[in-house]
């Protein structure tokens, strides 16, 4: 059986790895997971505990959840290095650092946002301190990924990485919390022009979006959330 992806809508930042899996070129299906309702009902914590995507199923029915822990699986498969690098190389380990800053720091500053868009029962005073605050912390951690990017079309090279699937699914988040222009920060705007013409990234955007695109055919379907429940769950 191939791998499965549960990946989030709206917005989530599993699209990323979607990406990734067009780049990786190998067979994989998926699993569109609705984060503000199925994510939240208590049989998808079979799947993950932390009711949280991605999730991923491997080719040998083992569940995995956390980004990296997937990225790292996907790295160990990757054997032309499609979307990774010889794991002694320079470039490896600058890809592993660049991926190490998105999903924590980088991820971590909308956090704020996150908790004052979602707050049940709001809490008016609260969710403008957590804006400002997060707003502060997001455009903090640009100016550090922007004094970290190379001469490189891509983060790591002249060929779209793990790095930047882990990006992608995430840098859009400026504009969903209305932080900032983009163009605040010139080389990150640029890089993130670039994937945005990947036609990955558009693959993946559309299946968020519910709709139907053609990919590269690695894709060879859908999986129901409730199959992938009573088959995998705990």
């Amino acid at each position: 059986m191939e791998p499965i992806l549960l990946y989030g809508f709206p917005s989530g930042s599993s699209m990323g790895l979607v990406a990734a899996l067009e780049w990786m070129g190998k067979p994989y299906r998926l699993c569109r997971v609705d984060m503000l309702g199925e994510m939240r009902e208590p049989s998808y914590a079979r799947i993950n505990p932390r009711h949280e995507t991605p999730a991923f199923i491997t080719d040998e029915d083992q569940v995995l959840s956390e980004t990296m822990a997937i990225a790292a699986w996907l790295e160990a498969r990757d054997v032309e290095r499609r979307i990774s690098f010889d794991p002694r190389s320079p470039q490896a380990d600058r890809m592993h650092q660049l991926m190490g800053f998105v999903n924590t720091g980088f991820t971590a500053a909308f956090g704020p946002l996150w908790v004052a868009l979602e707050m049940e029962p709001p809490n008016p005073r609260m969710q403008t301190m957590l804006r400002e605050w997060g707003r502060e912390q997001v455009i903090m951690r640009h100016d550090k990924l922007e004094a970290m990017i190379g001469d490189s079309d891509f983060l790591v090279g002249e060929r779209p990485t793990l790095a930047d699937a882990l990006l992608i699914g995430i840098a859009r988040w400026l504009e969903f919390h209305d932080v900032a222009d983009r163009k605040r920060w010139p080389e990150l705007a640029a890089l993130r022009q670039r994937l945005e013409a990947e036609p990955a990234v558009n693959y993946a955007i559309a299946l968020e979006n519910g709709q139907l695109p053609s990919g590269t055919g690695a894709c060879v379907g859908h999986v129901a959330l409730s199959e992938v429940i009573e088959r995998y769950g705990n």
